[in-house]
């Protein structure tokens, strides 16, 4: 590393320097007076002037001193947080050995790759297998009907109407999703009673307007029906 005091003109009175520090420890110790300097004398002007020198040459010598530590700090600061030595930091990138050339380089990413298929492959097939076992399962839990208990009430037309014969027709009605209840007769007034059927339907094979469209057809029985009751099962 070039030392930093080479640019400082300073150095150029080294000679000239030591000289007046070495009168100056004299004075102190009270072996010379301020006007003898090297065996001659100097005015007392020349004398403050060279003190003065000698101060800053000190200021400056240790700032120096304190730059180049700092620098040094830096470096080895540098060095450790690399973790690599000095020397080792330095020298040339030509120095490191180039990695020879592998032939077999493509056989191993073959085979890395090879193994990358096998891997893929298997999780396809296990994606594949779950996703039939999940079909499977779905298919054999038992699918829920929806359901509706319905009670009906059919209107003869006068009280010489023979209800019994109104209900065998009502329980001809059929179809899928059909299943007819009990029955019941509701007196309305005049000697005239009313048909109270209960039947229960899935949702959605039979609706209501089937069940009063199919009963009703039987006009010379039959004056009207009424769902009086609706409750999903």
């Amino acid at each position: 590393m070039a030392n930093p005091l080479m640019n400082e003109s300073v150095w150029f009175h080294q000679q000239k320097f030591e000289q007046a520090e070495a009168h100056y420890q004299q004075i102190l110790a009270g072996t010379a007076t301020p006007g003898q300097i090297a065996g001659g004398s100097v005015p007392p002007g020349k004398m403050d002037s060279l003190e003065r020198e000698n101060r800053e040459l000190r200021k400056v010598t240790d700032e120096l001193r304190a730059m180049v530590l700092k620098l040094e700090n830096r470096v080895s600061a540098l060095e450790r947080g690399s973790g690599v030595p000095a020397a080792s930091a330095s020298a040339p990138a030509a120095a490191t050995p180039s990695k020879p050339a592998d032939d077999d380089d493509d056989d191993d990413d073959d085979m890395f790759g090879s193994d990358d298929e096998e891997e893929a492959a298997e999780l396809e097939k296990l994606k594949a297998e779950r996703v039939a076992a999940y079909k499977a399962k779905k298919a054999s839990k038992p699918t829920l009907i929806a359901k509706s208990n319905l009670i009906l009430e059919v209107k003869p037309w006068d009280d010489e109407t023979d209800m019994k014969e109104l209900e065998q027709k009502v329980r001809q009605v059929s179809t899928d999703g059909l299943k007819w209840g009990s029955s019941k007769l509701v007196p309305v007034g005049y000697g005239i009673n009313k048909l109270q059927i209960m039947c229960v339907v899935e949702d959605d094979k039979v609706g209501t307007d089937f069940l009063e469209e199919s009963i009703t057809a039987y006009e010379d029985f039959v004056q009207s029906v009424d769902v009086v009751a609706f409750n999903k099962i």
